[in-house]
């Protein structure tokens, strides 16, 4: 390497690595400070921090937080196992035209065969919240198949879990996720929190958490509850069927703080049981109470704007 490597090969070399080929070169690109975003593009939508009016998770952003209160009426979108993934929550996989999110690249004029994958369309979030919980190896134990698929109460009808979430959304329900051991194992990935955000996912109350996936869910706003040691959707008799309210967040959050859950079933019977708010640090609470880490930063940024 002494003999035939000389310092000015690098020099020479890296003089020019932005430079590119001659079909780098011919590309066309436009001008300006700021990128012009394609309001037509299936892979990537607005960004955030460019167009606030654009973005999911700014959408009628109060500059101030207001109170955490408490959760009433909610209703059960899923209820899932244990080791539930965080593949299973928001596939990188392949898209069915079947799919939501494969019917809305047809409605946009995309053909099945440029489908291409969700961890390609990362960057869309039109495509990623009808995603997620689409895995076709999800086992729901709300629907009578495997994959993204759930039942909508109390009208009992299958739907998909986006279908289904939106229905929710229209009739102003709030919807919680059901779970067993290790919920949120596998790899980071954001969007397994960020879709259930979008899908309008409260809380997921779950025996366990993965590590990185439970600070994934405060970071969206998403509640996680963990049972009381030994106790489990099984051991209280839950379904999944029933109406839930989550008691004690309105009267101040705590780290570890123990809430109390109310589950009444459509024959009347109330079922009782405490949760632990896994809420597991101060900073915690102040993105719990901001709605998320995505607007606690926000507003931060805003007030340093302001008395800047």
């Amino acid at each position: 390497m002494e003999r035939v490597i000389e310092p000015e090969d690098f020099r020479t070399i890296y003089s020019q690595a932005y430079a590119g080929d001659r079909f780098w070169q011919e590309l066309s690109a436009p001008g300006g400070e700021l990128f012009e975003w394609d309001p037509t593009s299936t892979y990537i939508r607005e960004a955030p921090f460019s167009y606030i009016r654009e973005a999911p998770f700014f959408r009628d952003l109060p500059l101030e937080p207001t109170p955490p209160t408490d959760i009433l009426g909610a209703r059960v979108l899923l209820l899932l196992g244990d080791s539930v993934t965080t593949d299973h929550i928001s596939p990188a996989g392949s898209i069915s035209p079947y799919s939501p999110a494969g019917r809305w690249l047809i409605e946009h004029g995309v053909e099945p065969v440029d489908f291409n994958s969700y961890g390609a369309r990362r960057g869309n979030h039109e495509v990623m919240v009808r995603g997620t919980f689409a895995n076709i190896r999800l086992r729901n134990a709300l629907a009578s198949r495997e994959g993204g698929w759930t039942r909508h109460f109390p009208s009992g009808e299958e739907l998909t879990v986006y279908e289904a979430a939106m229905r929710y959304r229209a009739e102003g329900v709030p919807v919680i996720v059901l779970a067993g051991k290790e919920y949120g194992s596998g790899s980071s990935r954001d969007w397994a929190a960020k879709g259930p955000a979008l899908l309008g996912v409260r809380a997921v109350i779950a025996e366990s958490f993965e590590r990185i996936h439970r600070s994934n869910l405060v970071g969206m706003g998403i509640l996680p509850l963990q049972f009381l040691p030994g106790e489990s959707v099984h051991s209280l008799g839950l379904n999944g069927t029933e109406v839930y309210d989550i008691l004690g967040l309105s009267d101040g959050l705590q780290v570890h703080k123990r809430l109390r859950v109310r589950a009444r079933t459509a024959e009347g019977t109330v079922r009782e049981f405490e949760v632990i708010a896994r809420l597991d640090a101060s900073v915690e609470l102040e993105y719990y109470r901001h709605g998320g880490l995505l607007q606690y930063v926000f507003r931060r940024l805003l007030q340093e704007a302001h008395s800047g």
